[in-house]
């Protein structure tokens, strides 16, 4: 296998934080806007988060539907110019700009939706293709079932929660047109949408590269109807979830709770499922990167019904074999490897066997350790290094929570490192330490250098995206405004002085 991704620069942005008069980042002219800017600083990656509609908590690692777009990044005014909402519809979806307000989009953004849909035309070839593809029948019929019943899909009658096939038809045929095609239609619409925006970025010389959770949510579609595939019980309760050990981080673990895969017979049928996922997801994004790689070596395994994570046991993962299937079936297909957090022999040998890139967080360079890994002098070309990712604090967040001692030792090993790399840039506050570490990522060896849009804006803890093993108050930051000419022209300069 070979590592398939050039050098270049990369900006962490997801969609949802695109600045926009909507409520939420969508994929109308905002995402168009940061595409331009992308262009205009010669960066050659858009990296995001996953685009799934989210469920319960909000957060794009818990979906519904893991092939789903999320309807509220549908772009309404595209809608309002098909004739399907009108100017006084659209105006009554502006909302404050600053942080989202998940509670009331999910309470007021579909009901603009279904409006919308009253006026589509379900009989049209495109869209009656579309249904009769069968892509999103379970996600339809998942979706109408929650509509009706609300709830998880365990509480659901019995003939419903066990997917009886006589008893989802006729439910099918009942609810055709009031549910069962809107939930169609809403990926219709953001399908068809995305790829429009996709092949802009793509025009522009840019590669999107999107972000494949290892895990389903329990209450989805996916677990739903095929609850064979996961450790469940009878009852089609978890008899296992998913998480990581107690760490530096978190004293307690990280309990997940995403049910965990029946490997073997994933195996049986030759990773059939998975394989469909990584396919789909390829037709959404130039490269894919795989959140918790780790877990196809060995995955952390916790009893269900555990408070934490302190109990649970490793387990082995398909390992190689499920990487060879996946050459044989689709090639080779670029992905990255998100190797963080407990990485082990194991997990490293894969990931060398693999080809694919591992990640590299600046942030966790500066322990004084001259054999840190996260060290530009320790990091080779087959990485791709941040400064930070969307689970970690800002840059210049990190560096104004540091005491004057902290900063004063930082600064030291940060200028270290930046000699090590042949670089010079002098600095003395901590937010010119914060764009020094940016220089730090950008003059490192790796083939591949991301900076989250907060750490190129100079953004501190308001921005932050999430904070792992918290419950509320993530996935909210969105822009005020597209990046500045000041700000496009610092990120073009250090491109160009690092020849990505």
């Amino acid at each position: 296998m070979e590592n398939l991704i050039e050098r270049g620069a990369g900006v962490l942005c997801h969609i949802s934080s695109l600045h926009g008069k909507y409520g939420i980042g969508t994929i109308g002219k905002e995402a168009y806007e940061f595409a331009d800017f992308l262009r205009r600083a010669h960066v050659k990656y858009w990296q995001i988060l996953p685009l799934a509609q989210t469920g319960y908590g909000d957060s794009p690692y818990s979906s519904v539907c893991c092939n789903s777009g999320n309807p509220y990044f549908i772009d309404l005014e595209a809608l309002k110019d098909e004739g399907l909402l009108d100017e006084e519809e659209l105006a009554s979806c502006e909302m404050p700009a600053g942080d989202i307000d998940y509670g009331a989009l999910f309470n007021t953004r579909f009901d603009v939706l279904r409006l919308a849909y009253a006026r589509f035309d379900i009989t049209n070839e495109e869209f009656v293709s579309f249904v009769e593809s069968g892509e999103f029948d379970d996600y339809a019929v998942f979706m109408s079932l929650k509509a009706r019943y609300s709830g998880s899909f365990n509480e659901f009658p019995d003939s419903y929660k066990y997917a009886e096939n006589l008893a989802i038809k006729e439910f099918r045929e009942t609810n055709y047109k009031s549910d069962y095609c809107f939930w169609i239609f809403l990926q219709f619409v953001f399908k068809k949408q995305w790829a429009k925006l996709k092949a802009y970025v793509n025009a522009l010389g840019i590669k999107i590269i999107g972000d494949l959770p290892l895990y389903v949510a329990y209450d989805s579609a996916d677990v739903w109807a095929r609850p064979e595939l996961f450790c469940l019980d009878e009852d089609l309760n978890p008899t296992e979830v998913a998480g990581v050990p107690p760490d530096y981080f978190s004293p307690t673990g990280q309990l997940w709770g995403n049910p965990v895969y029946n490997w073997d017979l994933l195996e049986s049928e030759k990773y059939e499922w998975w394989i469909n996922r990584i396919r789909k997801m390829r037709e959404t994004v130039d490269v894919i990167r795989i959140d918790h790689f780790r877990g196809f070596d060995r995955y952390y395994s916790i009893p269900a019904g555990a408070e934490t994570a302190e109990v649970g046991e490793w387990k082995q993962g398909p390992g190689l074999k499920f990487f060879l299937q996946l050459k044989k079936k689709l090639g080779n297909v670029p992905v990255i490897a998100e190797d963080l957090g407990v990485v082990d022999y194991g997990v490293e040998k894969l990931r060398q066997r693999t080809g694919y890139p591992g990640m590299k967080i600046m942030l966790f360079a500066f322990d004084g350790k001259p054999s840190n890994p996260y060290l530009p002098k320790n990091i080779q070309e087959n990485a791709v290094v941040y400064s930070g990712t969307h689970d970690n604090a800002t840059a210049l967040g990190l560096l104004k929570r540091m005491t004057d001692s902290q900063f004063t030792v930082f600064k030291t090993r940060l200028r270290a490192a930046l000699r090590d790399e042949g670089v010079a840039v002098p600095f003395k506050t901590r937010r010119e330490a914060a764009r020094a570490l940016c220089v730090c990522v950008l003059a490192s060896n790796a083939n591949l250098a991301i900076l989250p849009v907060q750490d190129i804006l100079g953004l501190g803890d308001e921005a932050r995206m999430n904070t792992p093993s918290t419950a509320t108050g993530n996935w909210k930051f969105r822009l005020t405004q597209a990046p500045s000419r000041y700000d496009t022209a610092i990120l073009r300069k250090m491109v160009k002085e690092f020849n990505r």
